[in-house]
């Protein structure tokens, strides 16, 4: 595609657990402050962005202006673009387009800005003059939709089941692949957190009026301790079901961001001139109404196939995964084993911020490719709607040994 990330200049915050320490905290002002501090710390030089897109899935005060609020608060008040909203695909919608653009030339350099707060979301009231005694309709934004999909009549966690039924996934499997997660979560925490340390940046603290820093959020928040003995012990969400809370992620809160460019200045730019990130491709997909969890198979072997690849060149897969199911589905249809997936954490550990959420993914995919040396990722995961998106990314890796 000649579109490409300046190695290092991405980050994410922390994930905070649902009603935790961001939880009082205007996602949009936070993820400007981060941001921007972000850049300057890694030496990006911010005049050269001219474009912007926001992630966002859930509604802040002041979201109506969206980019442009945020772009003014981190100082670079005449860079433009869009809101992007795309439940749990936001993040690889907004990289396409970042990549799209770069490519056609109409931008050279775009920031990606994915920030959602699951935390108190806001209660939305549609007036309805003709409804029953003229009362309007009230909407619990966040609840509410994960309880019900308009379209499909179900809540997201019968979309889980409907997946382990149609697979034959019993709760077993499901809680053997939770394990190994957090296992391989376990492994970005070793030596004092080193990988994590590659990528992520601190959360400030404050009130919500942004009056006073009080502290840092600075490690992952809400994380379950997993062992093979509690998991056992839990019983399915839904009655005749097989889906345990163990099975499945958390709400969280949190923010991430990077920059998309052409090869010449993602190279001037990059923490380490040596390794090159290229994005090759991108799929989407939508599976029948109701069967969320398959969706990430079929993204992904479209974003395979426009990268003009097979599952057998691919050398590191990272998945949004809400459910355990997902990945179990995931690797029946790739023949890609799901143990081999997910290296360093995924989404059902560190949780579900939406917007941000794949791009911390990607983010972590990045790394794990240039610890390998170089090599070519897969990202897909699954979105509202019955949906899924994927990219394809390559790291090239030219420094000497």
């Amino acid at each position: 595609m000649q579109a490409f990330i300046p190695y290092g200049i991405y980050w994410s915050t922390p994930f905070a657990k649902w009603q935790g320490s961001l939880a009082n905290m205007n996602a949009l002002p936070l993820a400007a402050a981060v941001g921007k501090q972000a850049l300057a710390t890694r030496g990006f030089d911010m005049a050269q962005i001219d474009l912007g897109l926001l992630g966002m899935t859930n509604p802040q005060k002041g979201s109506f202006y969206g980019l442009p609020y945020v772009t003014g608060l981190m100082g670079i008040d005449r860079v433009a673009g869009p809101t992007v909203q795309q439940a749990c695909a936001t993040s690889v919608r907004a990289l396409q387009m970042a990549a799209q653009e770069v490519v056609c030339g109409t931008a050279q350099c775009a920031l990606l800005v994915m920030a959602d707060r699951q935390s108190n979301g806001p209660v939305v009231y549609y007036p309805d003059p003709s409804g029953t005694g003229g009362y309007g309709i009230t909407e619990h934004w966040v609840p509410d939709n994960m309880g019900n999909d308009p379209y499909a009549k179900n809540p997201m966690l019968q979309t889980g089941e409907n997946v382990a039924a149609r697979y034959g996934i019993g709760t077993a499997e499901q809680h053997e692949l939770k394990l190994h997660r957090y296992h391989q979560y376990l492994d970005a925490l070793a030596n004092d957190r080193a990988f994590q340390k590659r990528y992520m940046v601190d959360a400030p603290l404050s009130d919500s009026k942004f009056r006073k820093q009080t502290g840092a959020l600075g490690v992952d928040e809400g994380i379950f301790p997993t062992t093979a003995e509690g998991l056992a012990k839990l019983k399915p969400v839904k009655e005749g079901g097989t889906i345990t809370f163990g099975g499945q992620t958390h709400p969280a809160d949190g923010n991430a961001g990077a920059i998309v460019t052409t090869r010449e200045r993602a190279r001037e730019a990059a923490t380490d001139k040596g390794i090159e990130v290229e994005i090759l491709g991108f799929g989407m997909s939508r599976v029948e109404p109701g069967f969320m969890p398959m969706a990430p198979s079929p993204a992904a072997i479209n974003a395979m196939k426009n990268a003009g690849l097979e599952i057998g060149g691919i050398d590191v897969i990272k998945t949004h995964n809400p459910f355990a199911v997902n990945d179990i589905a995931l690797a029946r249809d790739t023949g890609f084993a799901w143990q081999k997936m997910n290296n360093y954490g995924s989404s059902i550990i560190w949780g579900h911020p939406q917007a941000p959420t794949g791009l911390r993914a990607i983010i972590e995919m990045i790394e794990e490719l240039v610890l390998r040396g170089g090599g070519v990722g897969l990202f897909t995961g699954c979105a509202a709607g019955d949906s899924g998106y994927a990219t394809v990314i390559r790291v090239t890796d030219s420094r000497k040994d």
